[in-house]
């Protein structure tokens, strides 16, 4: 297969919990997908998705990663296999997961990681720069795949906390812009040139009604 220059990467958040609904920090607990509520967001993305075809599928080991991934493909026939990566799970919490803002106001440390907009690790869980190095790892070796196998299309399913720091990478926003909501997430376009690949855009998945008239 020839090498492609031109990579879309659509990278979604899992559907609703019940813990979302709780504001609940998640982190790395395995807590399953809050159903029927979350189908109407599913129904949403599987929609959306619908049309497209891809030629690798990524997805967080996490049961509601493939939970919302499974409600994605159904229907479809002869989809390709999905690759499941402990590197796509969301920010370990430490001591914090299970636990709500209300829960954890008064701690000083709690404060102190809020205000480090998580590079300093919350008790016993990662920092934001753990994360990082661990999702480079699993985009550089995307990348390379793409370069030598021809992909042009890959379906990622992951969590909040993850896209957050692709958004901060490629989009060079800040920290508190990079949030999606559950069953929303990114599609991001990479071409590659002289000197390597690089992210040329980035948009909303689904997207927005008034940008599909």
């Amino acid at each position: 297969m020839a090498a492609a220059d031109r990579l879309e990467l659509v990278v979604v958040r899992h559907g609703l919990t019940a813990w979302n609904r709780e504001r609940r920090y998640q982190g790395q607990r395995d807590i399953p997908l809050l159903l029927p509520e979350a189908r109407p967001g599913l129904d949403l993305l599987r929609d959306h998705l619908a049309a497209e075809r891809f030629d690798a599928i990524h997805c967080s080991d996490l049961t509601r990663c493939r939970q919302t991934l499974a409600h994605v493909l159904a229907g479809r026939g002869g989809e390709i296999e999905t690759r499941f990566d402990a590197r796509l799970r969301e920010l370990d919490f430490g001591d914090y997961e299970g636990k709500c803002y209300a829960e954890l106001k008064e701690l000083a440390t709690y404060r102190e990681w809020i205000d480090s907009r998580g590079e300093q690790a919350p008790p016993n869980g990662e920092s934001a720069a753990a994360l990082r190095e661990r999702l480079a790892a699993w985009l550089g070796e995307l990348l390379v795949a793409a370069e030598a196998g021809g992909h042009r299309r890959v379906l990622t399913l992951t969590h909040g906390g993850v896209i957050r720091e692709l958004r901060r990478r490629f989009e060079a926003i800040d920290f508190w812009e990079g949030s999606v909501g559950q069953a929303q997430g990114r599609r991001f376009v990479f071409v590659h040139q002289e000197g390597g690949w690089r992210c040329s855009s980035s948009s909303a998945v689904p997207a927005p009604a008034s940008a599909t008239r």
